[in-house]
């Protein structure tokens, strides 16, 4: 793959990464296509740039959200204009200073080159809870501590 092609698309997933970090609900929201849809770790739903942000604006203002540490792990064309970037990520809480395994994550987004700029058409946030196999847990936050 075509490094600056990669790398504009890492981009868009660090856009995201960084509007949530920041608590910054139009700047996620407006990285989305304009059928664009987000799957929170919790299930919902929102499709499109004005419902993505009416969904995440009250989540960041009334309640103390966690920034994520990820990685990610692939990057995978579907012909030219199209990729799915995986990651996983992790999230220390409010005033503390590791990593809850709780609520690791695996990240999915399927981006979509529009015009000059690569643009979520998916973003998929699936908690990585790996029942029954907590080294697998152990596993995956040893591997996001190694990002802090």
């Amino acid at each position: 793959m075509n490094g600056n092609k990669e790398s504009r698309i890492t981009k868009t997933y660090e856009q995201l990464i960084d509007a949530w970090n920041s608590r910054n609900a139009e700047a996620m929201a407006l990285l989305f296509t304009e059928s664009g849809e987000s799957i929170g770790f919790d299930g919902s739903m929102s499709k499109g740039p004005l419902e993505i942000n009416e969904h995440l604006a009250p989540i960041f203002e009334n309640h103390p959200t966690a920034p994520y540490v990820y990685k990610i792990k692939e990057v995978r064309m579907i012909g030219e204009e199209a990729a799915i970037v995986r990651a996983i990520a992790g999230m220390i809480p409010p005033g503390e200073s590791d990593l809850k395994p709780e609520v690791n994550t695996h990240h999915t987004l399927v981006v979509v080159l529009k015009g000059e700029q690569w643009k979520i058409d998916l973003f998929q946030n699936t908690p990585a809870q790996f029942h029954g196999r907590p080294e697998l847990v152990e596993q995956m936050t040893e591997e996001l501590r190694r990002q802090l």
